[in-house]
């Protein structure tokens, strides 16, 4: 006999017709014991510098481009828009992990709220994001590379998903203590920057790009308010990937206290390090001299520091490598808990001696570098934000209706503003989201291609096979039974009420 017995006819149809038109299968303990996380490796510390280990390549290049679409002042409104949809959409998120503290993260809080479709689309949407982005980022390595010793190309980006993949498998305390100290050099590597760069500072540079015709264009807003939209994509890279934080939720000590901590934690370091960059690089050489630059910050230095240009250089390399190395450990994570309920192949949720999940890390990173060899990094990386947009979307909706529907929900750490802030973040990803159509509509049809190859897996397959065990389908199934149990009670007490006036 198989170990995972499928349920009997008659309760099989009775939690497809619950579930929406899913299907659960009964597995053995043996089944959940090898699919087992290393508890608590990470404290609050560990997991506020894997929320920057994230997100740290973005500060190096990349959020520069913003200001070819919209100019300075453009660009910072932009940033202060995206610094608050993620700081609102971090404190949601910090509710939600201390509700439901899983590996699975957005997948999980969306399946509490919006149903297993619900889930398998967050989760999906999230994966998605994290296993195009590590791809345009070692491209970014490559190119780095290939400024600084002449080598680049297919053997460099295999070279380094074998080497992190495997530092991966050795264990995740060790990699988290490892991401923290590489995360440590870049934000120092940053500091020095600011320390270097702050005398070469002239406001006057900040608006040295000529006003275009753009509706509502001025020296502030070369591009017009268009512009501003159109920069919302760039003005995501100083933040995009910080949510991933969650995903460790089931190899922290305290997930409900120290998850909550290490993302508010890391938002708030990333917005004091994002607005000193966006002030003093363009106001060191100018915003039209950036505009199009591929390394910012050693340009904006120019040959006033040569030394320094040569340091900061060499740690943007280690801030990309920083990003590479999280964005591994993400992708391998929510592939482990969509895999171990049962929407993605079982086998894949599988993990080591070490409790590492060794193939939820292997298989992505095999497509991960097979997307390096067919797409440029530009393209990667606009579907890994239109991946990410749409999570952030799904997210936030699902904050609110677990607001909406379960108000005396235990939430040990509760969001300030409550839905105020949730519905903000909401419609900032929204705007963001229709930003990246705008700036390159072919994301559109990648992402969707994608996308529709996932959704017809579930639709067709994995929906008939999910696993009940799974802790966050059980989280799911504990409020249906408690709803199902209110019913009832309200149920006998009308039926009470009925009684007693009849008597």
């Amino acid at each position: 006999m198989s170990k995972e017995q499928q349920l009997p006819p008659q309760q099989h149809q009775a939690t497809k017709h619950a579930k929406g038109g899913v299907e659960y299968q009964k597995v053995s303990d043996d089944y959940m014991k090898n699919r087992q996380l290393r508890r608590g490796s990470a404290g609050p510390v560990l997991l506020v510098g894997l929320g920057v280990g994230y997100v740290i390549a973005g500060q190096y290049a990349g959020w520069n481009f913003g200001l070819g679409e919209a100019g300075w002042g453009g660009l910072l409104i932009a940033l202060v828009l995206m610094g608050t949809m993620y700081t609102a959409m971090c404190l949601s998120l910090a509710e939600m992990s201390s509700i439901i503290p899983t590996a699975g993260g957005g997948y999980g809080f969306a399946r509490r709220a919006m149903g297993p479709w619900g889930g398998f689309l967050t989760g999906t949407a999230v994966l998605l994001e994290f296993v195009l982005a590590p791809a345009a980022v070692v491209t970014f390595i490559g190119a780095y590379l290939d400024t600084l010793l002449g080598i680049s190309g297919p053997l460099v980006y295999l070279v380094f998903y074998a080497a992190f993949i495997t530092l991966h498998l050795y264990g995740v305390k060790q990699v988290l203590k490892l991401v923290f100290g590489i995360a440590v050099v870049a934000v120092l590597g940053l500091a020095a920057w600011y320390v270097g760069i702050f005398p070469l500072f002239d406001a006057s540079l900040l608006l040295d790009i000529e006003p275009t015709n753009a509706l509502g264009s001025s020296a502030f807003l070369p591009y017009g308010i268009v512009g501003v939209w159109a920069a919302l994509p760039y003005a995501m890279w100083f933040y995009l990937a910080v949510e991933g934080v969650p995903l460790a939720a089931e190899e922290a000590r305290n997930p409900v206290r120290d998850v909550p901590r290490g993302l508010v934690g890391a938002v708030l370091i990333l917005t004091a390090l994002s607005a000193a960059i966006l002030v003093l690089g363009p106001g060191a050489i100018g915003s039209a001299a950036l505009q199009e630059s591929g390394n910012p910050l050693i340009d904006a230095l120019g040959t006033a520091a040569p030394a320094l240009s040569w340091f900061v250089n060499i740690i943007g390399l280690v801030g990309l490598v920083s990003s590479f190395f999280c964005m591994i450990y993400a992708y391998s994570r929510q592939t482990f808990a969509l895999s171990r309920a049962g929407y993605l192949p079982r086998v894949l949720s599988l993990t080591s001696k070490r409790k590492v999940p060794f193939l939820a890390l292997i298989i992505p990173g095999v497509i991960g570098f097979l997307l390096t060899l067919v797409g440029s990094g530009d393209l990667l990386i606009l579907v890994s934000v239109f991946g990410a947009t749409l999570s952030y979307i799904l997210m936030m909706l699902s904050h609110i209706i677990l607001r909406v529907r379960e108000p005396k929900l235990e939430r040990p750490y509760r969001t300030p503003g409550g839905i105020f802030t949730s519905a903000t973040a909401l419609v900032l990803a929204v705007a963001a989201l229709t930003a990246g159509f705008v700036v390159e509509p072919s994301v559109i049809l990648y992402a969707a291609a994608a996308y529709a190859v996932m959704v017809a897996y579930f639709a067709f397959y994995s929906r008939h096979r999910l696993v009940a065990q799974a802790p966050e389908e059980e989280f799911a199934a504990l409020e249906e039974a408690e709803n199902e149990l209110e019913a009832e009670i309200s149920h006998i007490q009308d039926a009470e009420d009925d009684l007693g006036s009849k008597v």
